[in-house]
């Protein structure tokens, strides 16, 4: 009998090991479980936790109901207190909006006719604590304290799932809020009907960081209508449907059967007709969740690392998670979409796209995409060209069909360039040539002054170093294009505006400088370490530091400017050990991430420490990446040193991680940095597989020794898109002090 009971116990011994053994080695199948959503909810990061689908339509998350600026997601990881679940969010901006068609749970009946001043004098608002609460790609859990109900929530890309878990007993009842006044944004009219017993249908327009945003949804519960309340304006309402500024309901649900509620939404920019077209069929949330997740696996295998760290991985399959959040898919299932002038497009062939964060995506987002998502390039471009249409300007930075004009330059133009380099087809190259042109030709937004000095002089604009130095840049990538089309003499007048960087160049500071209409006289007194923020300035969000190095597309030129690449690398030295002090008043909150003057939280510096590569000192590059690299990530809710800015703090990451950064996106080129992993694999979307390895790295071999492709030895400080796309292998030798010799055959201008 001992035998047989230790025979027993042996087998379910066995049985245990195995299943955790099964259970770890998933852990390590499933890339999903090296995502934490929570890295950057907290600190400047401004992203959120709930749940999306690549490039999804929704972003169902919670709210916390404070507009401050670490708030601009909705969500931030230091607050405690939710107000409900809305189905639109920002991922890392710098201004808030959104979080439209609020709706919360609760177990109690409460007064909607009282539109609160606070979110202390919100009736429904809830308590929670992070210790009951988990993210996934494509999954949120949270338990509402005071309510006593369980929250879940997943989503496909045009449908958001909830689950709602009450207790025994308990109240069911979800409070749907179209008011919302202590959101961003201020709602302009809503409405809610009450359709039949399971449906309740509505709109929400808004004006805000989006100026005229218009919303329409479907909501269905698996459940049936019991009893509700309607409210309007501070007055309760007694028919089926509600009007006015701003709506609200309360709806109950029987609660003899079960526990539990589900509840599936679906918004439109078009119609209520559209919406209820976008909503799927049925309420099976394990499902949909286990697609969203799968879907998100697709994604993040694009490129597969190794590394013996796991933090590393948490950090990078994070990373490539939100750089794949934004943009959004903006037109519904039967291909339509509002545009900035109110008229409904179709999108014929291709999904349209808002959420276009161009000053910040185009440095890495953009060109991350082309390696893991061409298709979506093409149609984000078709998107772009779409707005085009509107006003003969290309887009800025478009927010739910709206043009916020929201920073400087126009970089809907790289990334149209860059795409068209690179041979991804799907767009009409002659139309978007003649976009680019155009807007580049047009008077708005300082190009007047651009056009008739080649500078835009200080006193005429704010932000003039800045614009004039983007604006030299998009003109680059416009003379590109044109080049490769064969228009000759327009190649020639952009590539020559493209030097408009040597007019505001000061060979005696080194700095780039404000300079007067007169073309001689700088802007007086100068500190290079003077910020004020948006007014009275002559750079974006930043200082003389950080924006004098914008020519990605004329490196070797600046060296020169700067005497040569001595005093050039001198000075970008200089920039990463200066102190980190920043005068002025009124700085920008954007200057983050701070090493010395080099500010990693906001993306003009983003390209910088591979300008060494340019200057004959790549080992340079090499370790200042590294240093990038290991000090602005980690794994906590803090985890990004600034805003996320739909995907660019990511997509930073992701690039130079494999040793990658496109410098000058149109160019095509790729720099090569320091490879922080023993291997990273770039599965091509044509089938093919490019392999970066790094024999010896480790945390202080930093340092490229030698490299080969292909087994030819390499000694180049930059490598091709064509390249990679042919596939192969990229094999780097690394060590703990520079190799000199390696990657300084060119580029010296001494």
């Amino acid at each position: 009998m001992k035998k047989t009971t230790l025979l027993i116990l042996l087998v379910v011994f066995v049985v245990s090991c195995n299943k955790n053994i099964s259970k770890n080695n998933n852990k390590k199948q499933f890339l999903t479980n090296y995502v934490d959503p929570f890295i950057g909810t907290g600190g400047h990061g401004h992203t959120y936790p709930g749940a999306t689908v690549p490039f999804g339509m929704l972003q169902v998350t919670p709210v916390n109901g404070i507009s401050s600026w670490d708030w601009c997601s909705g969500y931030h990881y230091s607050d405690s207190i939710a107000v409900g679940f809305s189905h639109l969010a920002l991922s890392g901006t710098g201004i808030g909006d959104l979080a439209d068609v609020l709706i919360m749970p609760i177990n109690k009946e409460v007064d909607i006719s009282k539109m609160p001043k606070s979110r202390d004098s919100l009736t429904y608002k809830s308590s929670y604590s992070h210790n009951n609460e988990n993210a996934s790609p494509g999954y949120y859990q949270v338990f509402l304290d005071d309510c006593n109900v369980n929250v879940e929530l997943t989503t496909s890309k045009r449908t958001a799932y909830h689950k709602y878990t009450f207790k025994k007993n308990d109240q069911q009842s979800v409070v749907i809020d179209l008011g919302f006044a202590i959101n961003w944004d201020k709602a302009t009219s809503s409405s809610l009907q009450i359709e039949d017993d399971y449906t309740i249908t509505g709109h929400r327009f808004s004006k805000g960081w989006a100026k005229n945003q218009k919303v329409f949804f479907v909501a269905k519960f698996s459940k049936p209508i019991i009893d509700y309340q309607l409210a309007a304006d501070n007055n309760k309402v007694s028919s089926q449907k509600t009007v006015g500024t701003k709506t609200a309901a309360q709806i109950f649900f029987d609660n003899v059967e079960n526990s539990e509620l589900k509840v599936k939404v679906a918004l439109s920019s078009v119609s209520i007709k559209n919406a209820k077209e976008n909503l799927e069929e049925g309420f099976e949330f394990e499902s949909v969740k286990a697609k969203a997740s799968a879907s998100w696996e697709d994604v993040l295998s694009k490129i597969s690392i190794e590394t013996k760290t796991d933090s590393l991985k948490t950090i990078f399959y994070t990373a490539m998670y939100h750089a794949h959040v934004a943009p959004v898919t903006f037109s519904d299932k039967n291909g339509e979409y509002r545009k900035e002038n109110d008229t409904i497009e179709t999108a014929t062939n291709f999904t349209a796209y808002s959420t276009l964060s161009l000053w910040d995506t185009f440095r890495a987002e953009h060109p991350l995409l082309t390696l893991t998502s061409p298709d979506k390039v093409s149609d984000i471009i078709n998107s772009m060209l779409s707005y085009y249409q509107t006003k003969k300007i290309l887009p800025v930075w478009t927010l739910y069909a709206n043009e916020t004009n929201t920073m400087t330059g126009y970089h809907s133009i790289p990334v149209i360039a860059e795409a068209y380099l690179k041979g991804i087809t799907g767009f009409d190259a002659e139309k978007a040539y003649e976009a680019m042109k155009t807007t580049m030709m047009q008077d708005e937004r300082g190009l007047s002054h651009y056009k008739k000095y080649g500078y835009i002089p200080y006193n005429l604009l704010d932000e003039s170093v800045t614009i004039t130095l983007e604006y030299a840049y998009d003109d680059w990538c416009v003379a590109q294009m044109a080049k490769a089309l064969g228009k000759t003499d327009d190649y020639k007048f952009f590539l020559k505006r493209s030097k408009a960087y040597t007019h505001l160049f000061d060979a005696e500071t080194g700095f780039m400088r404000g300079k007067f209409e007169d073309g001689k006289s700088w802007n007086e007194p100068f500190d290079p370490k003077y910020s004020n923020h948006r007014e009275h300035t002559d750079y974006t969000e930043g200082n003389a530091w950080q924006h004098s190095w914008f020519t990605p597309h004329a490196v070797e030129d600046l060296a020169k400017l700067h005497g040569g690449n001595e005093i050039f690398t001198q000075r970008l030295e200089q920039l990463f050990t200066e102190s980190s002090e920043i005068t002025g008043s009124n700085v920008s909150a954007d200057i983050s991430g701070l090493i010395g003057q080099y500010a990693h939280g906001n993306e003009p510096s983003h390209h910088i420490a591979f300008m060494f590569n340019h200057a004959n000192k790549p080992w340079r590059t090499q370790y200042w990446s590294r240093y990038i690299l290991d000090t602005q990530y980690n794994t906590t809710p803090n985890g990004l040193s600034g805003n996320e800015d739909c995907g660019q703090m990511s997509a930073w990451y992701v690039l130079s991680s494999i040793g990658l950064y496109p410098m000058n996106p149109a160019s095509t080129q790729y720099e090569i940095g320091s490879p922080i992993f023993e291997s990273s694999s770039i599965n091509l979307p044509n089938g093919k597989t490019f392999i970066i390895k790094a024999e010896n790295v480790s945390k202080e071999n930093i340092y490229i020794q030698s490299a080969t492709l292909n087994n030819e030895p390499f000694n180049e400080t930059n490598i091709s898109h064509e390249t990679i796309l042919k596939g192969g292998t990229l094999q780097f030798f690394m060590g703990n002090t520079p190799n000199k010799k390696w990657g300084t055959a060119k580029n010296s201008n001494n």
